[in-house]
């Protein structure tokens, strides 16, 4: 009768274990990160000798907690997500300049003031047209400084931008190090140690959307992290490494860890951070393009004007001044009679020397150059678009395959629900009729 008791007494505990993981299976299916955990039962085996072979085991216990993750598939989401991360930063600052490059209209400014030089050629005498072409300068001028001052600022947000996502990956392998630390001093098989697992993988998602890593598991299940493929360590067991990042004169991102052995340069090919540093690329593509424009616009037209005569029969002089960087640029000639619209000797009728102008247009082609760039960036642009939309299908569908390994499914939960409760029913049926009986015999005597 003992046995029998002892038998029903471990059922009912071994399945009153896994009826609380099943509760909390149920209770976790909508929570992000939650992996579906299941308890094993094993048979309690009875002792043997060699007098005496036993054929009955001693009833089953709940040896411990198991988490139903893929790996594989947890792998196959992280790379995913990185890749898509990349894309996706990208674009946003290929949208960033963008709007930089066509918010201040500078090509139709620099279109708007040669058409007003062919206005001054059309009645070079008359003071109406010239006073046109300077407002049409001054105009061209604030359209070179403004989209100049737009790119600048779009660099600085990029700066901060690289700076909160070095923060961020610093506070996540932080975690993930704590994270290490507990899965080394947790019961293995405790719902314990399933929760930190869940943390570690949850932890390892995030920061692959920032960076590019590898990551291998011990037999704690602890993590450790490196930067891309065979870069230099994250994180490992309870330590990480902190990373930094510098961007130069050139407008590049450069980026690094610092830990125990020293300092290891590192450039991710995924993640969050790869995307800004595509980004900061484009800005300063962007920046000396624009500046290389407006320094050849102002000493174009600066020598247009040298060559030729105002209207008051003085030497032309410069229109336009640059400053630091190029494009600011700032109109010098304040009087509309300053136009050297003729050449030298020609007289107050003559425009020949605003043909130089309109050769100059041709030459140095100004709008075409701004159409060139814009044109490329929103190439670049709608291409990362599409690369994103084909990414985020990628990813949807890592994300559902580990989840259909891992993730909870109430109808299977509900099912086992009700398994585990009929034996956890039957146990206890098993501990009232050993008992019952037991009283019978006592009855007898």
């Amino acid at each position: 009768m003992s046995d029998m008791l002892s038998i029903g007494a471990s059922g009912v505990r071994a399945y009153q274990a896994a009826l609380t993981t099943v509760s909390d299976n149920i209770a976790n299916a909508g929570t992000a990160g939650y992996t579906r955990r299941t308890t094993t039962i094993r048979e309690v085996a009875a002792p043997t000798s060699a007098k005496i072979t036993s054929t009955s085991g001693m009833g089953s216990i709940a040896s411990g907690v198991v988490r139903n993750a893929d790996d594989l598939r947890a792998a196959g989401v992280r790379s995913a997500s990185s890749d898509l991360a990349r894309t996706e930063a990208g674009a946003t600052w290929l949208d960033r300049i963008q709007d930089a490059l066509t918010g201040n209209q500078l090509s139709d400014r620099i279109t708007d003031f040669f058409n007003s030089a062919k206005a001054v050629a059309a009645d070079p005498s008359a003071l109406a047209p010239r006073a046109t072409m300077l407002e049409s300068a001054t105009s061209v001028a604030n359209a070179f400084a403004a989209t100049g001052d737009a790119l600048a600022t779009t660099a600085s947000d990029l700066d901060a931008s690289a700076g909160a996502a070095v923060t961020q990956l610093n506070s996540l392998t932080a975690g993930l190090a704590k994270v290490n630390a507990g899965l080394a001093r947790a019961t293995p098989g405790s719902a314990g140690a399933a929760t930190l697992a869940d943390q570690r993988d949850q932890l390892l998602e995030q920061i692959s959307m920032i960076a590019d890593v590898s990551v291998s598991l011990d037999g704690y299940g602890r993590a450790a992290v490196s930067a891309g493929g065979g870069g230099p360590t994250l994180v490992q067991g309870e330590g990480a490494a902190s990373v930094t990042y510098v961007l130069n004169d050139e407008g590049a991102l450069s980026f690094a860890t610092h830990d125990g052995s020293g300092t290891h340069a590192f450039g991710p090919s995924g993640g969050a951070l790869a995307g800004i540093a595509d980004g900061a690329l484009r800005i300063a593509s962007a920046r000396e393009t624009l500046g290389m424009i407006a320094q050849d616009f102002v000493s174009g037209v600066n020598a247009v004007q040298a060559q030729g005569q105002d209207l008051t029969a003085g030497a032309g002089a410069p229109m336009f001044e640059a400053g630091d960087p190029a494009t600011k640029i700032a109109v010098v000639l304040g009087d509309p009679r300053g136009i050297a619209a003729a050449s030298p000797g020609g007289g107050v009728r003559d425009n020949a020397n605003l043909a130089r102008l309109d050769a100059l247009r041709s030459s140095g082609a100004f709008e075409a150059r701004m159409t060139d760039t814009v044109s490329s960036n929103a190439a670049a642009l709608s291409a990362r678009q599409t690369l994103s939309d084909a990414q985020t299908a990628i990813r949807d569908s890592a994300v559902a395959q580990r989840d259909n390994a891992s993730g909870v499914n109430i109808d299977e939960e509900a099912v086992d629900l009700m398994r585990f409760q009929q034996a956890y029913q039957a146990s206890s049926r098993v501990i009232q009729i050993a008992r019952e009986t037991l009283q019978s015999i006592l009855d007898i005597r």
